[in-house]
């Protein structure tokens, strides 16, 4: 609902969805006369429901097989885009798909690759070293017993392969209080499902496109599921929508800096009644701002977050 009253489909127009997993914005937008969907997901299983929307709306929808990091490869003939969607939230669909290893509760090795991927999570906690795997749970997963994990996964990979449930002992031995509100292994799964799909390049070169892609005056939603993808979007807004002078002496003046404007400085979080219907929301926080200048320079924003984008890139033996 939040979303829609943002972007207002009712008026019509081209709209993107970076995201479209099972098509829930999609299908809400296309409900509206007038509309048409552009639609990515880097998971093939996404196909399945983007075939389905569009044999209901011939014309309408448009479905790539594509990373939203690769936004600017979709071709657009003449079309006013009005507003580009990022939910960045993986499906329940996929989490109970116990083979790609995103659960707790899943059997057999770990994958955690959400599609187009170069390696699994099997290969990185299997043969990536003592140090980079630190950096990666201590960075992505903000994980405090970082050392104490990755000292016993070495010690346990040089006996057996680790799959996904010993690695969930794994961490449990290693933690060993449990933390009742959320699981031991939350932490560390987060941060290799971030680095075996590089999350964080994907968002920073998916947010830099669709401020070129689209005009003035139309619409960027990001909907957000930990700190880490918080904190990008946020500055990405923030840090583009004020006014900046070079000198506390020179009087404040307006200047064409500003590539957006923020309405709302405050994240837009899920309602009592939402949390109810979707527990699983509990953590979603949205943000938006409305494209007001065709020129930016986005250095500042990609120096800012380079230290996560080396972790990234971190190489290693498969």
């Amino acid at each position: 609902k939040e979303i829609l009253s943002i972007i207002s489909p009712q008026s019509g127009g081209t709209f993107i969805d970076c995201t479209f997993g099972q098509g829930g914005y999609s299908k809400a937008i296309l409900n509206y006369p007038n509309t048409k969907i552009l639609a990515l997901d880097r998971d093939s299983e996404s196909s399945k429901f983007a075939g389905e929307l569009k044999n209901k709306n011939k014309n309408r929808f448009i479905f790539h097989n594509l990373r939203f990091g690769d936004l600017d490869k979709v071709e657009l003939k003449n079309e006013k885009i009005r507003a580009i969607i990022f939910d960045l939230g993986f499906s329940y669909s996929q989490i109970k798909d116990y083979k790609r290893g995103l659960s707790f509760k899943s059997e057999g090795p770990l994958d955690m690759r959400m599609g187009l991927n170069d390696f699994s999570a099997l290969e990185v906690v299997n043969n990536l070293d003592q140090k980079d795997l630190e950096l990666i749970f201590k960075f992505f997963g903000e994980e405090r017993d970082s050392k104490k994990i990755v000292k016993n996964i070495i010690r346990e990979r040089k006996i057996k392969i680790i799959d996904t449930q010993k690695l969930v002992k794994i961490i449990n031995f290693s933690k060993k209080k449990n933390n009742k509100k959320t699981h031991n292994s939350t932490k560390v799964f987060q941060a290799l499902r971030i680095f075996v799909n590089k999350e964080i390049s994907e968002l920073i070169s998916g947010l830099i496109n669709a401020f070129y892609l689209i005009p003035v005056g139309g619409v960027i939603a990001v909907v957000t599921f930990h700190s880490i993808e918080d904190k990008i979007v946020k500055y990405f807004f923030k840090n583009y929508s004020e006014v900046k002078n070079s000198s506390r002496y020179v009087p404040f003046r307006e200047n064409n800096d500003r590539c957006f404007n923020l309405k709302n400085r405050k994240p837009i979080i899920p309602n009592v009644e939402e949390l109810k219907l979707n527990p699983p929301s509990r953590s979603a926080k949205l943000r938006y701002a409305v494209k007001i200048n065709n020129e930016c320079n986005f250095e500042e924003f990609i120096k800012k977050f380079q230290n996560l984008i080396d972790i990234e890139n971190l190489q290693f033996d498969k």
